[in-house]
């Protein structure tokens, strides 16, 4: 993509889509995250998932705390360099959004939301669930969907699509999901092979003619009527239908149902129409409003079979010229840090970064999990120590600071913005000298963290003026 001006930026995208069936992660995801791909590594990964467990004594605990699956995969995706952005979950289905640190101060204005649609919209056995977001300046929108089943239910199914585009994101000046930039939608959609009998469908697998089959797919022939589908694009379907397998096989349903094979899960996307654009962002040129997709790869992964789904993933090439270049805040630790004494960070922020009172700078450990995921961290305002025209320096306590050291980095959030616009580089933290004082009780030794956290938004010693 030739635009004049700054260079352009191309980001990889691994996108996945699957229908769990309840069941607990499997013991490796390495294949489906492509994990031991020898290409580019990627910048983000989207994690749609349906029919999560979501027994109501389960759904409940998992409002409080994270559900096994988004455990999971921060157990696996953190030690990589990669943090949770964003998750949204409505019954059983869970939209996870990890994100390269590198990409972490570039990506603003995040917001999630969920529709239901399945008993009339009452519980939320089906729906769809949407994070959207500006990347580098560009709005990018995913909506994870679970769509009504059963081969008589396309009208419906479109219905239920067409309601979720609808919905509207809280907030001022969020655009609905069809005016972004970029819009992903994946999920179960529950579109069936129609016409064709069963075992038409299962010689044509057999011998691996697909072609034969898209013409009837449910999903191709809406494509071709709808005129709200008609910009959305798929990649080719080379691979077997994903639904309805036995467990733990590659073979289709055996049981008395002998459900007739089908391509339910889907990866689509929409790239809005550079003009619109424009026209739409009136200050800028056209070309520079442009943001090109690339399909790369689009699969399905055989190998699992925890449930009667097998997973579909895509990878993209998302090219685009940055409209946002530098970070809001830059900031790093000064000298050499240690828990044996008090430590120094400076920062600086651009003339127009819109700073409060509230923003805090935490240390985190170098694999950190999601942004509440700190080790401890300093108002930046209460905590400052020294300021100049150009930088600020905050300082944290010794008694703040890992006593065995390690590896960290620092991140600075903003409270006006609700999200890192700063990170720092990953430094070492000295191991302390100095011996653990073991009569003093834990209780008293983790008193600070408990009583000192941003995410109640007061600092009891601090906010009280005791």
């Amino acid at each position: 993509m030739e635009t004049a001006g700054l260079p352009t930026k191309d980001l990889r995208l691994h996108l996945v889509t699957w229908n769990v069936g309840t069941a607990s992660p499997p013991p490796d995801v390495s294949s489906l995250l492509q994990l031991n791909s020898l290409g580019p590594s990627t910048d983000m990964y989207v994690i749609g998932l349906q029919e999560v467990n979501s027994r109501i004594p389960n759904f409940l605990s998992d409002l409080a705390f994270d559900d096994p699956w988004s455990i999971f995969f921060m157990t696996v995706l953190s030690p990589l360099g990669y943090m949770k952005l964003s998750s949204v979950r409505m019954q059983g289905l869970l939209l996870l959004i990890f994100v390269k640190h590198a990409h972490l101060p570039f990506i603003r204005d995040v917001h999630t939301h969920y529709t239901r649609t399945g008993l009339y919209g009452y519980w939320g056995n089906k729906g769809g669930v949407s994070i959207r977001m500006s990347l580098f300046g560009h709005t990018l929108c995913f909506v994870n969907c679970h769509l009504p089943a059963h081969i008589e239910n396309i009208e419906q199914r479109l219905d239920d699509f067409e309601k979720i585009l609808e919905m509207q994101f809280e907030g001022e000046d969020i655009p609905s999901p069809l005016d972004h930039e970029v819009l992903f939608w994946f999920g179960d959609l529950n579109f069936r092979i129609a016409d064709y009998g069963i075992h038409f469908v299962r010689e044509s697998i057999n011998n691996k003619r697909f072609n034969l089959l898209w013409e009837k797919d449910q999903l191709n022939m809406a494509k071709k009527k709808e005129a709200f589908l008609k910009e959305f694009k798929e990649g080719p379907l080379q691979f077997k239908p994903t639904y309805k397998f036995d467990l733990d096989s590659e073979v289709y349903d055996t049981s008395e149902k002998k459900r007739k094979p089908a391509w339910t899960d889907r990866i689509l996307w929409k790239v809005k129409n550079s003009s619109e654009a424009a026209s739409n962002e009136g200050e800028f040129h056209e070309e520079e409003n442009m943001i090109s997709v690339t399909l790369n790869d689009y699969v399905s992964h055989m190998s699992y079979g925890i449930s009667d789904h097998k997973p579909v993933t895509g990878t993209f090439k998302l090219e685009m010229k940055p409209l946002v270049s530098d970070p809001l805040v830059t900031l790093n630790a000064e000298g050499e840090w240690s828990a044996d004494h008090d430590v120094l960070i400076r920062y600086s922020a651009v003339p127009e970064f819109p700073s409060s009172a509230w923003d805090w700078i935490g240390l985190f450990q170098v694999a950190f999990r999601h942004v509440k995921d700190y080790v401890t961290y300093a108002w930046v305002v209460d905590d400052e120590i020294a300021s100049s025209r150009d930088s600020k320096q905050v300082y944290m306590s010794a008694s703040e600071i890992p006593r065995k050291g390690g590896e960290f980095l620092l991140c600075y959030y903003s409270n006006n913005l609700q999200s890192i616009v700063g990170i720092s580089e990953p430094f070492q933290i000295q191991p302390s000298r100095a011996p653990v004082d073991k009569d003093l009780p834990e209780e008293e030794r983790s008193w600070l963290h408990k009583h000192h956290n941003p995410e109640s938004g007061v600092d009891s010693e601090k906010r009280k003026g005791t």
